[in-house]
């Protein structure tokens, strides 16, 4: 191996490469405050010594001040030397302690830990050339992916993305019926159907887990009334003349998408829409290699692509597609209509019509 080795540019990347190992190891501090309510517990409190975040959450005290430590190294608490007391900064608590905040991370870093612990399925699918079914991966993956998900859908589905469809707020609120397909957790489904009572919302998963989950979910915020769920695929969920369709970060993950496609154009109403949510990407590779792009085909590697490539056709598209190659899909599926409808740093928000 004959290698010519800048100094300054492997300097450069060891100090990147530290930081990212610092990152990597917060991930399981992360976790440990968020369910232990350390962060909830600092949270508007001010100043506090690690006995007091100790004995106000029930925990060890040795074990929290390490970890009060490590948190005010990596610069998520401020740390008084004169007083020896750590402060969570309100900015850091919105994103770490308030669960409805749309800034709010911890089932990122869920999502995180379950691509370590699946990391030798991966490995294995890397050799092989096999898919990883969603329903493979460890339960972290479930729960993280509805704990990641909900703050932007909260922020931004209802009073942005579909105010930007044509005509489709005002057949909600009139009372129209909606297919939330690959509805996982059922977050969306219910926002939905919370935002327009007299609309009736049916959300569908081939993974039951995650539909029991649902269920549950749609009881304790009292929308039963209008939400069911139910287990079926992209291909082939029953039922016809749906006012609106809704794909949620749930297209590129399918090995048929065109067959997909093709599904739901059959069961539309002629006047119906196709929503379609997918993570930001720009069409081509250059123009995506930035910190969004990065966590993206990370998680496309990992959970994505596999998905994909686990089911009939496995077409792969993975999860930094770009607009035109799902123009391409959804046309491709008989749709004649397609438009970008909104965006956000982290999303695309798609129109298709028949």
């Amino acid at each position: 191996m004959n290698l010519n080795v800048d100094e300054a540019k492997l300097n450069a990347f060891m100090g990147k490469a530290l930081a990212d190992m610092g990152g990597a190891i917060n991930t399981s501090l992360i976790l440990i405050g968020d369910r232990l309510g350390l962060y909830k517990a600092m949270a508007g409190a001010g100043p506090m010594t690690s006995r007091e975040v100790a004995d106000k959450t029930g925990t060890a005290e040795r074990y929290v001040r390490e970890w009060l430590s490590a948190q005010a190294a990596g610069g998520y608490l401020d740390y008084d030397a004169a007083t020896g007391k750590f402060t969570l900064p309100d900015e850091q608590a919105l994103a770490l302690a308030v669960e409805n905040s749309p800034a709010f991370i911890p089932g990122a870093y869920q999502v995180v830990t379950a691509t370590i612990l699946d990391e030798p399925k991966i490995r294995a699918a890397f050799q092989s050339g096999d898919g990883v079914g969603w329903h493979e991966h460890n339960c972290n993956l479930f729960e993280g992916t509805e704990r990641f998900f909900r703050p932007s859908y909260s922020a931004h589905l209802v009073g942005e993305w579909i105010p930007s469809l044509d005509g489709v707020k005002e057949k909600l609120l009139a009372g129209a019926t909606v297919a939330d397909v690959g509805c996982g957790y059922g977050v969306s489904t219910i926002l939905m159907a919370q935002a327009f009572p007299k609309s009736r919302f049916i959300g569908f998963d081939y993974h039951a887990p995650s539909i029991e989950w649902a269920r549950g979910s749609a009881a304790r915020a009292g929308v039963e009334d209008r939400v069911t769920f139910e287990v079926a695929a992209s291909k082939d969920y029953p039922g016809k003349d749906y006012d609106l369709v809704t794909f949620f970060d749930c297209l590129h993950d399918m090995g048929d998408p065109v067959g997909a496609s093709a599904h739901v154009l059959k069961t539309l109403k002629p006047d119906g829409t196709w929503m379609i949510v997918e993570p930001f990407a720009n069409d081509k590779l250059e123009d995506n290699l930035n910190p969004v792009g990065r966590i993206y085909y990370s998680a496309s590697t990992l959970i994505c692509t596999p998905a994909s490539l686990s089911q009939e056709v496995g077409l792969g598209l993975g999860a930094q597609a770009g607009e035109a190659r799902l123009r391409g899909v959804v046309t491709e599926g008989g749709f004649t209509r397609f438009r970008r409808a909104t965006e956000t740093p982290f999303n695309l928000v798609l129109e298709a019509r028949p």
